[in-house]
């Protein structure tokens, strides 16, 4: 079994960094809403990525940085917590049909995906949607937030999703599920067609 799984270089950890380091910056700046805290918090979990785990194979970085990603935005919380004496508690309604699965980024793209609008106004009527979306982000529970983002931005299964949250893959459905579903109301609300 020798040599069967090629273990990280620093070059490739590198890159893998650089790759998830604006994500992991809008990651953090929806859960704890303060830019230079979202920094800090990107750059903790790089740093304890390189020294903890640096030497595993680069196929395994994506769900050991966001389980590392949403600890060290859970720690802030915590310490958040004592600090100040009181907790935010975020809640959704609940949608009407809890089956039905809505992913109302499927027909969005940004600008790192190459997605071209055909007209300035096309261009510009789908920044002012992903903002929309952004803000809506930025209202729905951590766990709901960390599930949609976790399957629909990092692109990881249910299974990979459940690993990084420490929770079961029904629970990430649900989060989902919910997400994707208060997402599409505060959409509809805003007048954005989403069918």
């Amino acid at each position: 079994m020798r040599g069967a799984t090629k273990l990280a270089n620093p070059t490739e950890l590198s890159q893998f960094l650089s790759t998830v380091e604006r994500r992991a910056y809008k990651q953090a700046l929806y859960a704890i809403r303060n830019e230079h805290t979202a920094l800090d918090i990107v750059q903790d979990s790089m740093i304890k990525l390189a020294e903890k785990y640096g030497d595993k194979p680069v196929a395994e970085f994506p769900m050991l940085f966001q389980r590392i990603l949403q600890n060290t935005i859970r720690d802030y919380h915590r310490r958040q917590k004592v600090r100040n004496g009181w907790t935010t508690l975020f809640s959704s309604l609940i949608p009407k049909n809890e089956t039905e699965e809505y992913d109302p980024l499927d027909s969005l793209k940004d600008d790192e995906n190459q997605s071209v609008p055909a007209t300035p106004e096309g261009s510009l009527q789908q920044r002012q949607t992903i903002a929309l979306i952004e803000q809506a982000l930025g209202k729905l529970s951590p766990r709901q937030r960390e599930a949609f983002l976790l399957r629909y931005w990092e692109g990881m299964d249910t299974a990979e999703a459940a690993t990084a949250m420490g929770c079961t893959e029904g629970s990430v459905k649900v989060h989902c599920s919910r997400a994707a579903h208060a997402l599409a109301e505060t959409l509809k609300a805003k007048g954005v067609d989403i069918s």
